[in-house]
């Protein structure tokens, strides 16, 4: 992927974000990845009120405290989303707009040490909270052939996973992600538009920061954070993301009894064209927007 080298990180779908979820003076916000900002900042320009900023990378976190130190209500966290939303529930914590963005950020792609990058070489690192202990060369090196191949498949949705695995076995020890890389151009010789490796390193990506996991849990608790009339907006970035907001908020929503939330946005929402020329990190970008119910209304009802 071929990004723009700013200084500033450029947010996805942000008009999508602010024309559907409707940030409103003095309502809270929470940012569940707030990465370096660029959400936060449109977001907090219109409500100037109270916010939370959360990301699992440090460095997203020293730039975030830079960027927000004249805002005194706004505090900043360094944790992964799941923990930041159990905390915060424990806390009490009610909030009228909760985002996150799944994406991994541009900075990430373009720093090589981070191990990201398909087009620059780098260790096979990958982790997004660099104090973790887990890498994608503890992944690529020690793990069984049928756990690599079970992980390729299901969070690469690469068909030919077992041949990848095979191939990894054989190669090690990998070394960096150039290595990784040329591993996937002999599975997929040729030319092609997207590189060979992009689903294998996106399936590595997935293991060495539990994103699935981390999601399929936090859904639940960030529905108990909204407060009533509240809106919760996630961007995702490939199917097995989309896949699983779209069936808790179907879980979620429809004219049920039970139903806790109300679908602002009946199909995601994608990047416009305008967006799409100045930044092509937008083109598999999705937005999906539900707003929580008031019980106590509907139960007057």
């Amino acid at each position: 992927m071929h990004t723009t080298k700013t200084k500033q990180h450029v947010p996805v779908l942000a008009e999508e974000v602010l024309d559907v979820m409707k940030p409103k003076k003095g309502e809270g916000y929470l940012d569940l990845t707030a990465g370096y900002g660029g959400h936060a900042k449109s977001v907090l320009e219109i409500t100037s009120s109270s916010a939370v900023l959360v990301d699992r990378d440090m460095n997203a976190v020293d730039e975030l405290k830079n960027m927000f130190e004249q805002w005194p209500n706004v505090s900043i966290m360094h944790e992964d989303f799941f923990q930041a939303c159990k905390n915060l529930r424990q806390n009490g914590d009610k909030f009228d707009l909760i985002l996150v963005d799944l994406g991994v950020s541009s900075p990430h792609l373009d720093k090589a040490s981070r191990g990201f990058s398909l087009s620059v070489d780098g260790p096979l690192d990958m982790r997004m909270d660099e104090s973790q202990d887990l890498t994608a060369e503890k992944v690529v090196n020690t793990y069984a052939q049928e756990y690599l191949e079970k992980i390729i498949r299901e969070y690469g949705e690469e068909p030919k996973a077992r041949l990848m695995a095979k191939l990894i076995i054989e190669s090690r020890p990998l070394k960096n992600t150039h290595e990784l890389a040329s591993i996937a151009k002999k599975v997929w010789p040729g030319n092609s538009r997207v590189h060979p490796a992009t689903r294998l390193f996106q399936a590595i990506r997935i293991e060495v920061n539990d994103e699935l996991k981390q999601l399929e849990q936090s859904l639940p608790i960030m529905v108990d954070l909204l407060s009533p009339g509240g809106r919760l907006g996630i961007i995702s970035f490939h199917s097995l993301e989309d896949r699983i907001v779209k069936r808790f908020f179907k879980e979620k929503t429809g004219d049920r009894y039970d139903s806790e939330l109300i679908e602002l946005t009946k199909k995601p929402l994608s990047a416009t064209q305008n967006e799409l020329d100045f930044n092509p990190r937008s083109r598999s970008a999705k937005i999906r927007v539900v707003a929580k119910i008031n019980t106590k209304k509907k139960g007057q009802g």
